[in-house]
């Protein structure tokens, strides 16, 4: 039975996360019902990351068995015309051996949050970035954040609900830029993450940027190891899965 390798860009806007719900649509289930539609057969998808509701993707990865023997293109393109309307897409497929996993064999997973930082309230990017109107100080953020990269505790930054076994992650990568006057981005790189972990550390990150918090306090919060004394979460819908590692 052939596997295909599946990377998806979605928007998140309106949907109920990645993983199947039962108050609402999800990517899972607009997925395995387009399948269906292709092929005839009930499969299930595997994802490398359960996205939240809100949350986009411009490369997230999953893997399906199905029964039919086609052309990996053949079989990309006649999913995506039975996602339609939805704004989900495959944008690459391949053909892979029966060991790969799209969860299990993932190696490394890349996020990034995009901030629309001015005092003029938002139009066309509402659901595509969070607004953020006080000005920002990106150097103070890009230096707080260089702190936590490495490997830490991370309890401050996990949601209460989060089922991972350990708080205690590698952050690879954390960085902040300002792409242009009005946007802000924060990139995260991590072989796994908690839940809500990338949304935190930008909450908490956002209150240094903008005089809430020192570095001192953020440093403070991290090593209370405790998720009251972390910054808010941010909003889901600045929130993008950009890639995964195998």
């Amino acid at each position: 039975m052939p596997r295909y390798k599946l990377t998806i860009e979605y928007d998140g806007t309106g949907i109920m996360g990645w993983q199947r719900q039962k108050h609402g649509p999800s990517i899972q289930q607009y997925m395995e019902e387009a399948i269906t539609a292709f092929c005839g057969e009930q499969v299930t998808i595997y994802c490398a990351g359960r996205t939240d509701s809100g949350v986009h993707a411009c490369g997230q990865v999953a893997h399906i068995d199905i029964a039919r023997d086609s052309k990996p293109y053949t079989v990309m393109q006649a999913i995506n015309y039975h996602l339609l309307p939805q704004r989900i897409a495959i944008t690459k497929i391949d053909e892979v051996d029966e060991a790969f996993h799209a969860r299990f064999s993932a190696t490394g997973r890349h996020y990034m949050y995009r901030i629309i930082n001015r005092p003029a309230r938002v139009a066309l990017e509402q659901s595509r970035a969070y607004h953020v109107p006080q000005p920002l100080d990106i150097a103070r953020m890009q230096e707080a954040a260089a702190l936590l990269v490495g490997t830490h505790d991370f309890s401050s930054f996990r949601d209460s609900m989060c089922q991972a076994k350990s708080p205690v992650k590698t952050l690879w990568q954390l960085d902040v830029e300002r792409i242009h006057d009005e946007e802000v981005r924060l990139y995260a790189s991590a072989p796994s993450f908690l839940h809500h972990q990338v949304r935190n550390l930008t909450g908490s990150l956002i209150y240094v940027g903008t005089g809430k918090w020192s570095i001192d306090d953020l440093i403070a919060a991290k090593e209370a190891c405790s998720r009251p004394a972390g910054g808010p979460t941010a909003p889901a819908h600045g929130l993008y899965f950009m890639k995964v590692d195998y």
